[in-house]
């Protein structure tokens, strides 16, 4: 799940930044260094130095919604922030949202056809037990993911071969060209772990014979800033500084206790009181007085949204026929529901790639149209369960958004039998009997807009062909197929347009809202800031 699984400080800069976004950390057109200076990896990607070390433990309220801490099994909004903070990736992501730096790679080169990739890494990386980060600790973290077939291994599916031969340098050889791999190699779940202490606690490159997963909710063998401190489900997740990190920008705070905490009510007030430093779920009517008496509270435009999800090829769901999904969506008032859900600090979205990523121009807002959804019903009546994590997401309730839209389903002849459930039994049933109708979110796992096609799209393997229990469309793998190999980025936009059009058409994933996120911390709390990669970036934050 996105988050990432994944996920909900991911607040952007400016409105420029999105529309900025889409394709400009896509990779060059000829063999040429993609960060054009091939600085070191060690220079933080705001320019900043190690800064000052507080003497006090950095503390943020959060609903967490990890499924897993293994790093080629995490895949949510928390796990983002796990992973950028414990597993370091090989290219990172400038504050404007657009430029690939160096981190753990100072150089990379593309050949032209885009199905070759070389990176340099900087001989002074190393883990948080000093052994020195080598291209066999990428080959086997990338083929890992690759064998375990987790929710994110989608970013690693044309990886063909890992040339590990030089210590210092990782060459890459994809199945078929791909020209949004070097973004795919920022996003978090890309990060690197210790091959030598993971496989010493069970993980392989298969997931029959891997066994590490218990391990690693103890434990952590990455090269970042932090280390895992401890974990108690349903409670707290723990930092800890790692003293031995090998870059420029490293920890400021000795630990860092993120608190579990569901209410944006009970965010506030531990946050207005001094109990916490950064309240990371507060929505737009708890946002409303907020400010001053040491608290700083910023609206901002996200790429964030939470979305109906309707899964016609599981039991209970044989009705959702394309006439039936097609009156679902037009059913729905999308305005009411963004002024119900985040009281109007949002937008509608027509697909499920968001707004102002690559492709979105000219589509057109969902609307209601209550006639035409009767119409297409024919007068017949329907009947779905509607089972859905009870979570508070980018500031919107579950439970409140799926009454509203019950009552606006019921308007027309549908009705929604409400299940709200722990995001983990959701987890279980989605994943073994699929959900005929269920409600979710998604944040970006990266920059380019190939993601939301290989997640929510009818290609192969994505997740809601699994999960849906749907065929896949022979059109939309080899749309994908054709962006993936077009290197201008107006024609790319093009191809990904098509497919934003055929995603609104299958009406698997309809969006409810694009909500503005609000960033509130404590007015001593520097560094707070949207990254499209990663969620809240922990290496930033100081205290002063």
């Amino acid at each position: 799940m996105r988050s990432r699984a994944g996920r909900t400080l991911r607040v952007a800069a400016s409105l420029g930044v999105v529309v900025a976004l889409g394709l400009a950390a896509c990779s060059t057109d000829d063999k040429t260094s993609s960060n054009g200076t091939g600085g070191a990896a060690s220079t933080p990607a705001d320019g900043t130095g190690a800064g000052q070390m507080s003497d006090k433990p950095l503390v943020i309220a959060r609903s967490m919604d990890i499924n897993s801490l293994d790093p080629q099994r995490a895949y949510c909004d928390t796990c983002q922030i796990f992973m950028t903070a414990v597993y370091e990736t090989l290219i990172g992501l400038d504050k404007d949202n657009k430029t690939l730096v160096p981190r753990l790679a100072t150089s990379w080169t593309s050949s032209p056809d885009q199905t070759e990739f070389t990176f340099n890494l900087d001989p002074n990386a190393k883990f948080a037990d000093g052994t020195p980060v080598t291209s066999t600790d990428v080959k086997f973290s990338w083929e890992r993911l690759q064998g375990l077939q987790a929710a994110s291994s989608y970013l690693v599916s044309l990886i063909d071969t890992i040339d590990d031969s030089d210590p210092q340098v990782v060459k890459v050889t994809l199945s078929a060209p791909n020209s949004a791999f070097l973004a795919q190699v920022n996003a978090s779940y890309l990060g690197i772990v210790n091959s030598k202490v993971a496989q010493a606690n069970g993980a392989t490159t298969d997931s029959t014979t891997d066994t590490a997963e218990t391990w690693f909710l103890s434990n952590s063998a990455g090269s970042g800033p932090f280390e895992l401190e401890s974990y108690t489900e349903g409670s707290e997740l723990k930092f800890k500084a790692n003293p031995n990190y090998w870059g420029k920008n490293g920890p400021k705070f000795p630990e860092v206790v993120m608190k579990q905490t569901d209410s944006a009510v009970t965010q506030r007030q531990q946050l207005e009181q001094g109990a916490v430093d950064i309240a990371m779920q507060i929505s737009a009517d708890t946002a409303s007085g907020m400010g001053g008496n040491g608290v700083n509270v910023e609206p901002a435009p996200s790429f964030n949204f939470v979305y109906l999800a309707l899964s016609p090829g599981v039991k209970g769901g044989e009705d959702l026929t394309p006439d039936v999904r097609k009156a679902i969506r037009e059913a729905l008032d999308y305005t009411h529901l963004v002024d119900v859900t985040v009281d109007g600090k949002g937008k509608p979205q027509p697909s499920p790639i968001p707004n102002g990523f690559a492709g979105t121009d000219g589509l057109a807002a969902p609307t209601q149209n209550l006639d035409d959804a009767k119409q297409l019903l024919g007068g017949k009546t329907y009947e779905f369960d509607a089972t859905f994590p009870s979570i508070n997401v980018y500031g919107v309730d579950f439970s409140t958004a799926m009454q509203e839209i019950q009552l606006e389903l019921k308007d027309v002849g549908i009705t929604l039998n409400l299940n709200p459930v722990e995001i983990s039994v959701w987890a279980e049933k989605i994943s073994s009997d699929g959900i005929p109708v269920t409600m979710l979110y998604f944040a970006p796992d990266h920059t380019d807009s190939s993601q939301y096609v290989q997640y929510f799209g009818l290609v192969d393997n994505s997740q809601w062909v699994t999960w849906g229990k749907v065929p896949a469309d022979s059109t939309q793998n080899e749309l994908l197929a054709e962006a993936f190999g077009t290197q201008d980025e107006t024609a790319r936009a093009q191809v990904y347009n098509q497919l934003a059009q055929k995603m609104i058409d299958d009406q698997i994933i309809i969006p409810i809202v694009n909500p503005d996120l609000f960033l509130a911390s404590r007015s001593d709390i520097q560094g707070v800031a949207y990254s499209a990669c990663c969620n809240l970036d922990l290496a930033q934050l100081s205290r002063t």
